[in-house]
């Protein structure tokens, strides 16, 4: 556990003093996010944030290569290679559109090629940990690794729109993963050591340590070079574990959290995915693009109930605890414990979010012209 702490420290620290001098490149080379109708800041702010987040992850990345404890963590170099090398290529498709806004369709195919590269190193699903069955084609499961690792990628970026909350849900949820990852894998295989824990330990430390630039009011956004990064690093280590746990050694008290490994990054992504999922829904309706703006987001909505920029924040925080660390649990827990400590999240997030600490909304209307 201290190896994987260390390898956070030094993502966070890595993070937290290149944030400055990812804020001077936007600054000079014109990454700055204007204040549109949809936005909620109220001045031109400069992006790149993510910049700082990947070079946090790399050098945690490659200093944890020396640490004995996870030497054999870097025996398969291929499956470090895909991610550490899509995340490059994701973090410099974010920057291209951060400093010239690419149209939806250029990024959408840099996407599939950031994921398309990741599955070509051979991290891609391919099993369900169940009797160690192959399920379909080698090309089915490559497609349903690309598909998941894009909608991770997308979902992030709709949820990045108030100061703090897609590095926040990531870091809580990330935290999330990391213990449940860690405690399976240990279970599982009797080994401490595993690569998903590894990225996502660097994972969460690249998110705190850019956080505090990015709180409101943020001096620096994360824009779509650390949105699209989050997504996809997070998403690389949801598949990683299904190729790390050992389907014959899960015990029958585990064989629900072992079958379902892909639950939790979805569950750190509930709301993410929630408000995309809306989004589109939304706009189809209303016969306009699904990447057409509006102010229809939770967070949006959250304001318009009177919270503040912090208060709906810190809401969104409470949720993301609520359903990660709920599914997270089952891998110590009993499932009716884990149901009665979920219901139990639920109600206080409810009550945080419709009870009497809102105040009066003075925001403007949610529709859009």
């Amino acid at each position: 556990m201290r190896v994987y702490l260390l390898v956070g420290v030094i993502a966070a620290a890595v993070a937290y003093l290149m944030t400055p001098l990812a804020r001077w490149c936007a600054l000079r080379w014109g990454a700055i996010t204007a204040v549109r109708d949809r936005d909620v800041h109220a001045i031109p702010t400069p992006r790149l944030g993510g910049v700082a987040m990947f070079l946090g992850l790399t050098v945690a990345i490659v200093v944890a290569s020396r640490l004995p404890f996870l030497a054999g963590v870097y025996d398969n170099p291929r499956a470090l290679v895909g991610i550490v090398g899509g995340a490059a290529l994701v973090c410099l498709l974010g920057v291209a559109d951060d400093i010239w806004d690419l149209d939806w369709l250029t990024k959408l195919m840099g996407q599939v090629l950031a994921a398309g590269f990741l599955a070509w190193q051979g991290v891609q699903l391919y099993q369900l940990p169940v009797g160690g069955v192959t399920v379909s084609s080698t090309r089915m499961w490559t497609f349903l690794t690309i598909i998941t690792v894009v909608i991770a990628m997308n979902a992030v970026n709709f949820v990045d729109g108030l100061d703090g909350l897609a590095a926040g849900v990531l870091a809580i949820g990330g935290a999330a993963f990391f213990l449940y990852s860690y405690l399976l894998t240990r279970a599982t295989s009797g080994d401490y050591a595993s690569l998903s824990t590894l990225v996502v330990a660097a994972l969460v430390g690249a998110c705190i340590g850019f956080l505090p630039h990015n709180v409101y009011p943020a001096r620096i956004f994360m824009g779509d070079s650390g949105a699209m990064l989050l997504g996809f690093v997070l998403a690389a280590a949801a598949v990683v574990v299904t190729g790390q746990i050992d389907p014959e050694q899960v015990s029958r008290r585990q064989s629900f959290p072992a079958f379902v490994p892909m639950l939790l990054p979805f569950a750190v992504l509930v709301l993410p995915l929630l408000d995309m999922g809306l989004a589109i829904v939304r706009r189809l309706g209303q016969g306009k693009s699904p990447f057409h703006p509006d102010r229809m987001h939770l967070h949006h909505r959250l304001l318009a109930l009177g919270h503040s920029h912090r208060r709906a924040v810190a809401i969104m925080y409470v949720w993301t605890a609520v359903f990660a660390f709920g599914m997270g649990a089952l891998v110590v827990l009993s499932t009716t414990t884990v149901l009665w400590l979920f219901a139990a999240g639920v109600v206080v997030a409810v009550l945080l979010t419709l009870g009497p600490l809102r105040g009066r909304s003075t925001r403007r209307p949610l529709e859009t012209t």
